[in-house]
């Protein structure tokens, strides 16, 4: 009965046009009333709690380091670099486009940020080249959903946040998938490109490849810089979004020398208005799941899992159809908070290591974020690259499948993600 007022709850929130935010609260007052203790006052403790979080602090350094970076001139030269190693070979802005994804995931960790960069400077070269527009489309929007599974990444420190796994092996964990992801798009690409008559660009000379790294070198440094800090214990994720959000500042400010003084305040207020949005998110799912916990929903869902306790694997692929299925619908942020305080007992009582599945819930809620009818990136993509919805969904399918064919490659083989966690967390 409880899980059934919760989701109904929440369901019939969503449904009827309530943001998130304020349905979770619903929600939160649905449960109380059926456990028969409403008391306005520990919502609104909870409420202030679930935003009081050192390792919280960290969303909104890396939103402001996404913003300065696009504003500072760090995504161009990161987009420049791909272009003058790639863009000579037949499908070449497809290539730069996936691995400039790959490096501007490791300097900001925002998925709609990054497709929205590489959407603009990218996508009006690609047609120009010949490529079909919603399929250029499809690819940045596929390749901008790694950001938030190389680190430094904010779904891992929501994630981290909300279930009580360690955000810094969460972030090492997530390096060697995020790759993957980036050489099964690769794989894609290759065979989807081959079928258009394109242009190519000319090949750069090693002059050219030399002054591209030269100039993108202080963009290069930052994810270098952010992870062995973390492996050597320099700094927590925390203390790295800081480091981020100032050194990539600093480089905007005084060495790129694109961003003046008196276009920080803009960018400022954009990063403080992103991060109102998540933290207040952020607070309203602590009060459900709070609430979750008392009403000890986890168990009763262990009990309606439990024909699958036995066998990992598979009720790691139920698990997994499940988040798909909630990914259609909810962003990614709520997503995590409402999933995770949920599955990881779960997850933890059938002996599956917990930073093994926040890897997977996060690439999950990642792909996610270009699924319809909700997906975030989808939708902005759409918007930056000028093509429909219903176009660009056409365009994104073969990416869509190599990256949930990749996901269930994970479930069935986690040493994909296990092994290279191990040796990068010592």
């Amino acid at each position: 009965m409880t899980v059934a007022i919760f989701l109904g709850a929440l369901i019939g929130s969503m449904a009827l046009g309530i943001p998130i935010a304020f349905a979770l609260l619903i929600t939160a007052v649905a449960l109380m009333i059926h456990l028969d203790f409403f008391d306005a006052q520990i919502i609104a403790q909870n409420l202030i709690n679930g935003a009081d979080s050192f390792p919280l602090l960290a969303v909104p350094f890396f939103l402001l380091a996404g913003e300065v970076m696009n504003a500072g001139g760090l995504s161009k030269r990161i987009v420049n670099v791909a272009l003058t190693f790639v863009g000579h070979v037949k499908g070449g802005l497809g290539y730069v486009a996936i691995f400039a994804s790959v490096l501007l995931a490791s300097l900001s960790g925002s998925a709609v940020a990054d497709s929205a960069a590489l959407a603009a400077l990218l996508v009006p070269m690609m047609v120009r080249a010949g490529h079909d527009r919603a399929r250029s489309c499809g690819l940045i929007a596929s390749g901008g959903i790694i950001a938030p599974v190389i680190p430094p990444s904010i779904g891992f420190v929501v994630f981290g946040v909300a279930s009580g796994v360690s955000i810094s092996k969460l972030f090492l964990a997530g390096i060697a998938p995020g790759a993957m992801m980036g050489l099964a798009l690769v794989i894609v690409w290759t065979l989807v490109s081959r079928k258009e008559n394109t242009e190519t660009l000319p090949r750069s000379s090693s002059k050219e490849r030399l002054h591209a790294i030269l100039d993108g070198s202080w963009a290069l440094m930052l994810p270098v810089i952010i992870i062995v800090g973390l492996k050597m214990g320099v700094f927590t994720p925390t203390e790295a979004a800081v480091v981020a959000a100032v050194y990539s500042l600093f480089v905007a400010v005084f060495v790129y020398k694109e961003l003046k003084l008196k276009d920080i305040l803009p960018v400022f207020i954009q990063a403080a208005t992103t991060t109102a949005v998540v933290m207040f998110l952020v607070a309203a799912a602590m009060v459900t799941a709070w609430l979750i916990t008392i009403a000890d929903l986890p168990s009763q869902l262990i009990d309606l899992l439990q024909p699958f306790m036995d066998n990992p694997t598979l009720l790691l692929v139920v698990i997994m159809l499940i988040i798909v299925a909630v990914g259609c619908m909810m962003d990614m942020t709520p997503t995590i908070l409402i999933l995770a305080p949920v599955l990881m007992p779960v997850v933890k009582q059938a002996g599956i290591d917990p930073v093994y599945f926040g890897v997977l819930f996060i690439i999950n809620c990642s792909i996610g974020l270009i699924t319809p009818p909700v997906g975030t990136v989808l939708n902005v993509v759409s918007g930056v690259g000028k093509v429909s919805i219903v176009d660009l969904i056409r365009g994104i399918w073969p990416f869509l499948l190599a990256q949930l064919t990749l996901l269930f490659l994970f479930v069935a083989f986690p040493d994909l993600i296990l092994v290279p966690a191990r040796w990068l967390n010592g």
